[in-house]
Order: structure tokens, then C-alpha cells, then sequence
């Protein structure tokens, strides 16, 4: 059994990957001091709670936190007895090595997912992940990532409107009723809402502009849903991309070993 784990700025993903499918998905909150007994109780407790019986013998880690590698090396040492794959690592092979400029570190989940996104839709695609940050992933007809963009979060937006203004309130975002709000939370959530929409047509115009050949826009994370519901701006969305590339990824070392 293979436990893949997606460790973003927000949170992480812990997934059992029994060779065919997931057998289970659970996420908590990313805190760096977690150590590995930690990991293992909450983790433990849960596959307990839904009766899952199964030994994991192997592990792959994709971590935008470097500081969190460290305890689920351990964990994975401690607990599965391996040695853990840990993605943007040299021993962690990449089915396509990233074309981008020489000393550059490209963040181990932009490689998930381009890993991920091109097993399921082939090459010249724009990856949007609506994550802690909004990320732009252009993946080459080969398969390898060769670039993007990097713009803030849906969510860290708000923050920031709410934090720096202090007589905007906390929202959360929402699709508005109009474009014109008539009150202060709906002013802002159209100002986020229609204001990414706008953001994530023009960035993929421009990409498919400066690529010259035909683009499909592949939607993953949480918010991508709500942005769909507006305009038609991706063509395809798949919500367990990250996971889905983590398992490319693992399956590639495997058959080069």
C-alpha cells in the first residue's frame, strides 16, 4: 500500500493508494511543529475509525514546506519502516525533467500536478491551481513544465482586503448576485469574484498568445468549481490532480528501478 501526501502552505493531504484507487482521503491543517508521532496518531486514529486494515510499505511526499519533509521522513522511517520518495529531491526521478532556467527550484506541487495533468489530458496544457497561491502551470507537448505564473491565493486576497482596511469586514467568496454591489461584503466579493475571473482569462490568453498552438486550461483546487459556474474558462477540472500526479510520479521511479 502506497501513502501519498500532498503537503501545501494551508494544508495536507494524506491519501492510501491501493494500486488500483484511493481508498481513503484525509486532510489536516499544515503546522511544521507536528512531528511524527503526531502524524501517526491522527493518522492511525482515523484508518481505525473507518476500519481501514491495510500495511503501508511505501510513501511519496510532494512539500511547498520545506520544514515538514523532516518529521514524515521520520514518520515514514519510524512507522512504514521506508524510505520515503520526496518529490523534487535527485533520487526522485520526474518522467520529464523541467525546462526553465538554470538554478531555478520549481515548487514540488507545480511538478505534481504537470506530472498529473499530462498522464490524464497528453501535452500543451495550462494547469490553474487555486491554492494558497493562483498558479499558472504550462506543460509542453513532451510533458515537462516549462513555466507559469504566480498570482495570490482567492483567499489571500480577501485576507489582505481585510486585514489592511480595517472597515472591510471578513467574507468569504461566493458568486455575486451583480456585478455592482450595494453593500460592503458585496462589493468585495464581486471585486474578487469577477476580478479572478477576469485575471485567470487574460493570464491564459496571454500563455496561448505567446505558446502559438492550441491550449486546454485544466482547472484543479477547491475554488476552481465557483469560477466555472460564471464563465467557461477551463476545459476540464479535476479535483485530486496533485494526488493523481503523485502516483505518476511514484510509478515512474518504480518501472526505472
Amino acid at each position: 500500500m502506497l501513502l501519498a501526501i500532498d503537503c501545501g502552505n494551508t494544508n495536507t493531504v494524506f491519501s492510501i493508494w491501493d494500486g488500483d484507487s484511493f481508498i481513503a482521503t484525509w486532510r489536516t491543517s499544515t503546522e511544521w511543529q507536528r512531528t511524527a508521532d503526531q502524524y501517526y496518531v491522527w493518522l492511525s486514529t482515523l484508518m481505525n475509525f473507518q476500519e481501514i486494515d491495510v500495511e503501508i510499505d511505501e510513501v511519496i511526499v510532494s512539500s511547498t514546506v520545506p520544514r515538514v519533509v523532516f518529521n514524515l521522513r521520520v514518520l515514514s522511517d519510524r512507522y512504514f519502516n521506508c524510505r520515503p520518495m520526496v518529490v523534487g529531491k535527485s533520487d526522485c526521478a520526474l518522467p520529464q525533467e523541467a525546462r526553465v532556467d538554470e538554478g531555478t527550484t520549481v515548487g514540488p506541487d507545480r511538478l505534481v500536478n504537470t506530472a498529473g495533468a499530462f498522464d490524464k489530458f497528453g501535452g500543451d496544457l495550462i494547469v490553474v491551481d487555486f491554492g494558497t497561491a493562483t498558479t499558472f502551470d504550462v506543460v509542453a507537448s513532451d510533458g515537462a513544465y516549462v513555466g507559469g505564473v504566480i498570482a495570490p491565493g482567492v483567499n489571500l486576497s480577501l485576507e489582505a482586503l481585510h486585514n489592511a482596511a480595517a472597515a472591510l469586514p471578513h467574507v468569504d467568496i461566493s458568486k455575486p448576485q451583480s456585478v455592482v454591489g450595494t453593500n460592503t461584503v458585496a462589493c468585495m466579493q464581486s471585486g474578487v469574484f469577477w476580478g479572478y475571473i477576469g485575471l485567470v482569462r487574460e493570464i491564459c490568453a496571454r500563455i496561448k498568445a505567446e505558446r502559438g498552438v492550441p491550449m486546454r486550461v485544466i482547472a484543479t483546487g477547491g475554488l476552481a468549481p465557483l469560477f466555472q459556474q460564471a464563465e467557461a474558462l477551463f476545459d476540464a477540472f479535476e479535483e485530486d490532480l496533485t494526488m493523481h500526479g503523485l502516483i505518476v510520479i511514484h510509478r515512474f521511479n518504480k518501472e526505472i528501478t
